[in-house]
């Protein structure tokens, strides 16, 4: 395999200015909601990074679940390496990688929790083994096997038998990632590629830049 030849040619389309919104909120949804519409498998998926207190980094993969004028949410097991880090640092970082249509968009904000009430109301939507999944993983945590994990589950479908009704965990939540700068990219030719970034400069309102490639 020789990485060094491994490259595409982007053309697919162009990011100018005169094409974007003033809101970078309201652009993200515009292009979020043109991947789904293109068929992108899971166009919700973001990399979620974190830092923590001592500065080291760390990434990982899930679902946004909320967008609003406020920010962006996502779930998690509050005991996890990511609530650790954001307990510890709440700046992060987002990364939507939308490959085949050629585009990414970054998201740089302060993470803050989510209020228990949407927190319940949430998990309340969750499909049951969702549910009772998050009940059996300690996540970030150390497991002897595959087996004592679906021992584990197997335990709290006993506990909760179809048809009743469960909780969120008491160590589930959610965060809310307020946004304080964007970075919408569409690939071109000659690796010229179009990058426009807001910077947010009141509570209402952004500049927009355009950054070379």
């Amino acid at each position: 395999m020789d990485l060094a030849e491994m490259r595409q040619t982007y053309g697919l389309g162009e990011l100018l200015e005169s094409q974007v919104d003033a809101d970078p909120i309201v652009q993200f949804g515009q292009w979020l909601a043109q991947a789904t519409e293109a068929g992108l498998a899971e166009p919700n998926a973001m990399v979620v990074a974190t830092a923590d207190a001592n500065g080291r980094p760390s990434a990982r993969t899930v679902l946004l679940k909320g967008l609003d004028e406020r920010g962006f949410v996502f779930y998690t097991n509050q005991q996890s390496r990511k609530a650790d880090d954001l307990a510890a640092n709440p700046y992060c970082a987002l990364v939507f990688p939308w490959h085949a249509m050629e585009r990414q968009v970054r998201v740089e904000g302060v993470a803050e929790k989510l209020p228990s009430e949407e927190v319940e109301a949430y998990f309340a939507t969750r499909p049951r083994g969702s549910q009772l999944g998050a009940w059996a993983s300690q996540q970030s945590q150390p497991v002897a096997s595959r087996e004592e994990l679906d021992a584990q589950y197997a335990s709290y479908e006993r506990q909760w038998p179809d048809g009743t009704e469960i909780s969120a965990p008491y160590f589930w939540g959610g965060y809310r990632i307020r946004p304080e700068a964007f970075e919408f990219w569409q690939g071109r030719t000659g690796r010229l590629h179009d990058r426009l970034a807001y910077r947010r400069t009141s509570s209402s309102s952004w500049e927009l830049l355009r950054l070379q490639p």
